[in-house]
């Protein structure tokens, strides 16, 4: 399917007004129009982020009582236990939080992670009884807790208090913890509400420091473990995300931990480390702790201090990954078939699929596959426990969460939000959701967003292409949501006659561009257009722009996203 190309809009104005006071080349100037920014002050801030730009955590509420109570727990020798969510986010904030209050507490320290199947998302039953069974007298919870309401009335009836880092949306009234620390709080007037659930525990110790007049050089020594957790939840890499995921890499780059640097060498991931390598490379391994078994194993690898152990902690994450890919692939191969063997399924504006036997821990991340393959909301559904759980996901622009909402007499339970949603329902109705699911999406779903989409930054000639201009253009790194790496189009370019094609429907690319130097990129399962770039007809290509490292060189190469012919 040809995608649209859809050229993001500039205030040309401003980015007239950029180009004078900035003095360089317009691109960029387009570039940060399109992030928001407008004057050389805001332009200097973008380039040159620094921790003094981090707000004040006392304005996030609720962080007065919290420093209070973990305080008056390290002072009276408390257990305090660490709970997380099972996924990258919550195993970074109880590792980040253990190495934090190690330093002042390690006699009384105690970590949980949730098992994914035997008790699901966010702070469960078991783990307030495990607390009560171990002596703890304050839980820490961290990427959940927004709406354990019951489990936090139980732990308070057996006196043990709660302090709570979240970033979720809350639905209803919160729970009666001792803190809630939640940006998203409708009460809550933290400047900045895109945290991740480990950024929000990083300003509660950002907070202690501060309270206790405590030196603040602990605080960057964190920021590996944040990096990590900001990359993999996909939270906006704008403000404050921004400048803790900058400084982040940093950190991560030069990490002493064991536990960090044997995930780098499982990855295969080569130094310095980018956003995306995180995201592609060290994210998987973590996750695939939780997905596939028990999460505590990643919790483990992180906090290891002996190199033998966090490279055997490491190479059970990437064996675990390696079953889940398995499994990913299987099911992918499997609902693509059986959506393919559905009469009319050209015609169908969605993907609802149940097997008993598709693995839970992966659904989702086979449910984004055929999002990517079939370009419409998909929804692969397993079974367990007798009743169908699935995962959805959906193309760019259509809320997912609401088509869902419109069938909730059909369902036992749900919850997510307009990216992705998680269901449950009794596997009789499986046929009926199919049904009205397909006609609340075709009732909302526009003809633009059936059609895929790539948004182009600028248009640039490849003659623009130099070292001088990877130099700034990587300072707009990193990348992440709202802040995307760019994506250009060259117009009527041309082969050199030295494209090829690669090995598995790859292209390897030389072009040219009115007697420009010839560039090289790549583009990744495009080979069935060759005969027609061969014959050196002129053509447009959108694509990002990359540094390639081969041999102790390093040259700058086109990633192809698309291509006009």
């Amino acid at each position: 399917m040809r995608k649209r190309w859809t050229l993001l809009p500039a205030d040309e104005a401003t980015v007239a007004h950029l180009r004078e006071v900035l003095k360089i080349h317009p691109t960029f100037c387009r570039l940060l129009a399109q992030r928001g920014i407008t004057t050389y002050d805001e332009a200097k801030i973008f380039f040159r982020p620094n921790l003094s730009h981090l707000h004040d955590p006392f304005l996030m509420k609720d962080m007065h009582a919290a420093v209070e109570r973990l305080d008056r727990a390290i002072r009276n020798g408390e257990r305090i236990l660490l709970y997380g969510d099972y996924d990258v986010d919550g195993t970074t904030s109880v590792a980040m939080m253990h190495t934090f209050l190690a330093k002042r507490h390690p006699h009384h320290l105690d970590y949980y992670i949730p098992d994914r199947y035997r008790e699901g998302y966010g702070v469960s039953m078991a783990g307030v009884e495990y607390a009560q069974q171990t002596g703890a007298s304050l839980i820490l919870a961290m990427d959940c807790g927004i709406q354990a309401r019951e489990q936090v009335a139980r732990a308070r009836a057996l006196g043990i208090d709660f302090i709570i880092c979240d970033h979720h949306l809350p639905d209803g009234a919160l729970p009666e913890a001792v803190a809630v620390l939640d940006p998203m709080r409708p009460d809550c007037g933290y400047p900045f509400k895109g945290l991740s659930g480990c950024g929000v525990a990083f300003k509660l110790a950002q907070a202690f420091l501060q309270k206790n007049n405590l030196p603040k050089d602990e605080l960057p020594e964190l920021l590996d473990l944040l990096a990590l957790s900001i990359a993999a939840d996909i939270v906006p890499m704008i403000g404050e995300n921004r400048v803790l995921a900058h400084f982040g890499l940093e950190c991560l780059n030069r990490t002493e931990r064991p536990g960090l640097r044997a995930l780098i060498e499982q990855s295969g991931k080569q130094l310095p480390l980018s956003i995306s390598d995180v995201v592609f490379g060290l994210a998987p391994l973590i996750n695939a702790a939780g997905r596939l078994a028990d999460a505590q194993q990643a919790v483990k690898l992180l906090l290891s201090t002996e190199k033998t152990a966090a490279a055997d902690h490491a190479r059970v994450l990437e064996q675990r990954n390696q079953l889940r890919k398995e499994h990913d692939q299987n099911i992918q191969q499997e609902a693509a078939e059986r959506f393919e063997a559905t009469p009319g399924w050209q015609e169908l504006r969605s993907i609802v699929l149940f097997r008993e036997d598709w693995h839970k821990g992966v659904i989702g991340i086979a449910a984004a596959r055929m999002v990517e393959r079939f370009h419409r909301p998909a929804i692969l559904l397993t079974g367990s426990n007798g009743l169908a759980v699935g995962s959805a996901r959906t193309v760019p622009g259509f809320n997912v969460y609401q088509a869902i909402k419109t069938c909730g007499d059909l369902l036992l339970n749900f919850g997510g939000h307009d990216h992705a949603a998680g269901l449950t329902l009794p596997v009789e109705a499986v046929p009926e959701f199919q049904r009205r699911f397909e006609a609340a999406v075709r009732a909302g779903i526009t003809e633009e967003q059936r059609v895929p989409e790539e948004k182009i930054s600028a248009v640039l000639n490849l003659k623009d292409i130099t070292p001088g201009f990877w130099k700034v253009l990587k300072q707009f790194a990193p990348f992440g949501p709202g802040n995307r790496s760019p994506v250009f189009v060259s117009k009527k370019v041309v082969d050199t006659g030295y494209s090829k094609l690669l090995k598995g429907n790859h292209l390897r690319l030389a072009v040219t561009q009115n007697g420009s130097p010839p560039v090289y990129g790549v583009a990744f399962g495009m080979g069935g257009h060759f005969p027609k770039i061969a014959s050196k007809k002129p053509f447009h290509v959108a694509y990002k722009i990359e540094e390639e490292h081969w041999q102790g060189e390093s040259y700058l190469r086109m990633v192809v996203k698309d291509l006009w012919l």
